[in-house]
Formats: C-alpha cells, structure tokens, sequence
C-alpha cells in the first residue's frame, strides 16, 4: 500500500494522505493552504475521515492548512515539539506514536534543517519532510538550522533503515516523487559517501536565497496556519467589507452585527449543534449547520434551508468558529444566488499560544450579543 502523494506547483510541496484502509481513517503530513479545496475533494473522493494533520517542522515556504483542515473535518492537529507551533492539539516527540485505525505512523526526531524537524516512518515508507530530499536535502543556515545535526539524523538515523523504505521528500524541484534508502546512501550528491567536516563545507558554501514567503510564513504555520488574514476586523476600520472570492467579502463582526440588528442581513450561524450547545450562541441567528457531527459529515438540509432562512433582497452573514467553515458556506450560498458574506473570526476568534479560544478576536470576544445554556 502506498501513501496518496499531492503536488503544490507554487511552492513545490509535497503533501501526503495515509489511510487504513479498513477503518478508512487518515492523516495529512504537511498540507498547504492554497490546497484545502483540493485536500477535501481527495477526502471526500476516497471516502476518508481525516483523525490527524501533522507537520514534519514549520515551514518557511508555504503556510499549512492544518488549521482550516481541523476546522473542516474535525481532525486533531499535531506538531513536533521543537517547532513552537503552540496551536498544535499534541506536541510530538521522537519514538511517539499516531494511530489511524489499525496503522501506526512514528515519529523520528531528525534536527538540522530546524531544531524540531522531523520525519514519519509508516510500514516501510519514511516521509523526511526537509531533512532528506531526493539526491538533496533541506538548508541549514537559518530558523535553529544545523548542518552538524542534519549530517547526524540522515547518517545515523534514516541511513539506518532498512535499504528497501521507500522516502518520500517534503519537496521536489525536478519532477520526481520518491527515492529509497539505499538510493540516497548511494548517491545522494550532497552527503552520500562524505565526512561531517566535508559536509559541512557542502552546505556553508550553498548561498540560497531567502524563501520568499518567509516573512508570512513562519508566524503564520507557529499558529497552525489560523493567524493570517483573519484579523482585519481589529484594524482602524471595523465596518470595511474586505474583498474575497467566490462569495460577496469578508466582514468584520461588528459590521455583522451592525447589519443584521438594522434588518439589512440575515445572521446564520453554520456551527454544528454541539458547538452552539455547549460553547455558546447569538439569541435570533438562525441555526443551520455547514457540517455535523458524527463525522463532520455535509449537512444534506443547508441548501434548502438557507433559501428558506434569507429573504429576497436580503444579505446573508455567515458565523463559524473562526471563520473558516463559513467561508465555504458564503461560497455556496453565493451559487445559490444570495448576496453572502464570511463574518472573519468567527464567534471564537483564533487559537492562542496554548490552543486556547476565546481571546484572539471572534464575536463573542468583542463583547457582541450571545448567551450559554
């Protein structure tokens, strides 16, 4: 059984599914936001139900979805301990193991390309994220980076698996999917066959170029990818629709709240049930679930009734947890010809550095109308 790897073209990621194929339980290793609408086709195409999204580290290139796949799928999120991706529901250690059904994915602590890298061993598959790349491997020379410890975690950690595992890189620049072990102890042009001390010339002598999306990316993946674009409602101008695509714009709660007291919207609250039950609701929304429990299975009935629920000439505003279910929302009820807007934040607001809600914005942060059973 192979993994089901996936391409982003602009930043050369790979990302990587593993199911049991029983259970049809999966985990994700290190997806990409511009992917999620990708990443839930395949779920949704393989009839998969994500438990876990996982980082081999945190990245500089790209940003992860994790946050938005948890947000949508009800996954956990997890993330190698060193990383100080906070957001993480479970902080991973070498030797720690994440089940999916009946398979077992280990995590092998493998320092260099950044203090906390790590890699994921599954049957005979080790998925090395940047520490090994094919005939390559990652950088060491910014963000905790080690030239020293990567040489030790590819010569005495991945060199010593058997010949026959198969690795999978985090990225691949031309055009090739995975290698083996015995193939990158054989030739991989920058370490196979050398000593530390001409390894570490190798990668001093490297000069590369700043990721260019370095700046964004690092602060936004040590919170799960949740922390970017998402609180604009906390700037200067609070009743400023922000652009968007596929649906009418992005508001601010108070805008929301603005609109929908003066009769100019229907407010929808797209959170499942449970969610309304026990962490609390807005008095007069109307309760329409996007996903419910168990499974976080489409809710069949949204359609229908959110037709019902906003009038003709009516806006819709859409409230989730922090604004991430409800953008597929606003795009669907945008097919569906209404004028819909994702209400950013949602009624939680963002996870804090100790995976707290309730504090990083989100309506009911911002003092606005809601009550708890």
């Amino acid at each position: 059984m192979t993994p089901i790897q996936l391409f982003d073209p602009a930043s050369s990621t790979f990302t990587y599914l593993l199911f049991d194929p029983s259970t049809r339980e999966a985990l994700i290793i290190d997806p990409v936001d511009q992917q999620v609408e990708r990443d839930l086709a395949v779920l949704r195409e393989h009839k998969l139900k994500l438990l876990w999204t996982v980082e081999t580290h945190a990245h500089a290139d790209h940003i992860t979805s994790a946050g938005q796949l948890a947000e949508h799928t009800g996954a956990r999120t997890a993330a190698p301990q060193g990383c100080g991706i906070a957001t993480a529901a479970r902080q991973l250690g070498d030797g720690d193991v994440l089940q999916v059904g009946g398979e077992q994915v280990r995590v092998l602590h493998t320092p260099g390309h950044t203090a906390g890298s790590v890699s994921y061993l599954w049957r005979n598959h080790v998925f090395t994220g940047d520490t090994l790349l094919i005939n390559g491997c990652g950088r060491t020379d910014f963000q905790s980076g080690s030239a020293e410890d990567l040489y030790q975690s590819i010569t005495g950690r991945l060199f010593t698996l058997p010949d026959d595992t198969v690795v999978w890189p985090g990225h691949d620049y031309q055009g090739r999917t995975h290698s083996t072990i015995a193939a990158e102890k054989a030739g991989n042009a920058r370490i196979a066959g050398k000593s530390l001390a001409e390894f570490v010339a190798t990668m001093a002598q490297l000069q590369l170029p700043r990721p260019a999306r370095m700046d964004e990316a690092l602060p936004a993946n040590q919170s799960s990818g949740m922390g970017t674009g998402r609180h604009d409602a906390g700037g200067a101008d609070v009743f400023q629709v922000l652009p968007a695509d596929g649906y009418a714009g992005n508001v601010s709660p108070e805008l929301a709240c603005q609109w929908w007291q003066a009769g100019q919207a229907v407010l929808v609250d797209v959170r499942t049930d449970a969610e309304r039950e026990w962490v609390g609701f807005v008095p007069g929304a109307v309760p329409l679930a996007w996903k419910q429990w168990p499974g976080m299975a489409m809710n069949p009935q949204f359609d229908e009734g959110l037709q019902a629920a906003v009038p003709a000439g009516q806006k819709a505003v859409l409230l989730c947890r922090s604004g991430v279910r409800s953008i597929a929302a606003a795009r669907r009820a945008t097919e569906l010809g209404l004028e819909a807007y994702n209400i950013l934040e949602g009624f939680e607001g963002d996870p804090d550095a100790q995976a707290h809600r309730g504090a990083r914005g989100g309506w009911r942060y911002r003092g606005l109308p809601w009550r708890q059973n």
